[in-house]
């Protein structure tokens, strides 16, 4: 028998608890709960409010996509909840504060992160595998984020969108159980951000829980079961993506191309032309305006297509293309933060997470 067992044995035998046994227990009990938990999560750089009353919880298995505008607190919040930053209030990851969580547990990929450039991609896995006590195959992680042909090229050679694959590479080698990705895809080609967008689902099937940041709506939409907008410091919506569209995207609408902008006098000619069609079937006209490239018709359904070309003909606006869309996880964006939306005043850089504040990265 091993000293360790030995030790617990006799434990038993005094009847005093298994140390190691409450420690397990401990451990399943935490993890019986939400993986992450948030409340009432602030923090300030000096006047400047970076987060105001943040809650947020992620459960287990879930990818959780954060958006928001530059400044608008995401990657202070990520820095709070891996321990890189304190904050006010209550986190929790795993049951227990953010610098308590054993580090073999989660991976982290930064919104700026430069390793030794002097170093192969595989080197690099490899160098950052051997930070845990059990790593993954460097080579099965390099094909995962499509760098395989490219392992033995050093860092600096490779272009920027290939740095960021192996980036992204580092932060999964230790196979986590709770991944944080900043910006993941960031100047990444299309065929790269699908192999990203494919390692993701693969970890998230697995079990993996990610914690995903991103500017790039399709992105989460395809990718998180659920998704919280923050501006200004605070969570202004939360839920599924498809919930967010029904509740606040807005209604379809019919994208007509001309030669430039609308003049206010087609506008007019085409909302009046389809207000009267609209009323011989007693409904209200569809919202008519003028948009860089020609002019935006809100409310058309598909079925109401051709009565919307009717009306740009009887209007006398010749046009050169049309194209219909749904609402999407944009417009929920674009609604609750305005298109005009100026982030607040960047906050002083704290670490290499802050890096990008003067470039238009977030805070």
């Amino acid at each position: 028998m091993n000293e360790t067992a030995a030790a617990s044995a006799s434990a038993a035998e005094d009847g005093e608890p298994d140390r190691d046994a409450t420690d397990a227990s401990d451990a399943t009990a935490a993890d019986s709960g939400p993986v992450v938990v948030g409340e009432g999560v602030r923090k300030s750089y000096g006047e400047v409010v970076a987060l105001d009353g943040v809650d947020l919880r992620v459960e287990p298995g879930e990818v959780f996509g954060l958006i928001g505008p530059n400044g608008a607190g995401k990657t202070t919040l990520v820095r709070a909840l891996t321990g890189t930053t304190e904050a006010e209030g209550d986190l929790r990851v795993f049951g227990v504060p953010p610098r308590e969580v054993d580090p073999q547990r989660i991976g982290l990929l930064p919104q700026s992160f430069g390793p030794p450039e002097r170093l192969t991609a595989a080197e690099l896995v490899d160098y950052y595998g051997g930070l845990y006590d059990a790593a993954r195959d460097t080579d099965a992680v390099l094909r995962d984020v499509g760098m395989a042909d490219d392992a033995d090229a050093w860092y600096e050679t490779l272009s920027g969108g290939q740095q960021r694959r192996t980036c992204v590479a580092t932060a999964v080698v230790n196979d986590p159980d709770l991944l944080f990705l900043d910006e993941p895809t960031t100047g990444i080609d299309p065929a790269g951000r699908r192999s990203i967008h494919r390692l993701i689902e693969r970890l998230a099937d697995g079990g993996t829980t990610v914690f995903l940041t991103s500017h790039a709506m399709d992105e989460i939409e395809r990718l998180a079961d659920r998704v919280a907008l923050l501006r200004d410091g605070a969570v202004v919506a939360v839920g599924a993506p498809a919930e967010l569209v029904e509740e606040h995207g807005g209604e379809p609408r019919l994208a007509v191309a001309l030669d430039g902008s609308a003049s206010a006098a087609e506008v007019d000619a085409v909302r009046e032309a389809l207000g009267e069609a609209s009323a011989g079937e007693g409904g209200g006209a569809p919202a008519v305006e003028s948009t860089r490239n020609g002019l935006r018709i809100a409310g058309v359904r598909p079925e109401g297509i051709g009565d919307a070309v009717d009306a740009l003909e009887a209007a006398g606006v010749a046009f050169e293309s049309l194209a219909w869309s749904e609402p999407s996880l944009e417009d929920v964006y674009l609604r609750l933060t305005g298109e005009e939306y100026s982030p607040r005043p960047e906050a002083p850089g704290e670490g290499p997470l802050d890096e990008t504040a003067a470039d238009g990265g977030d805070r």
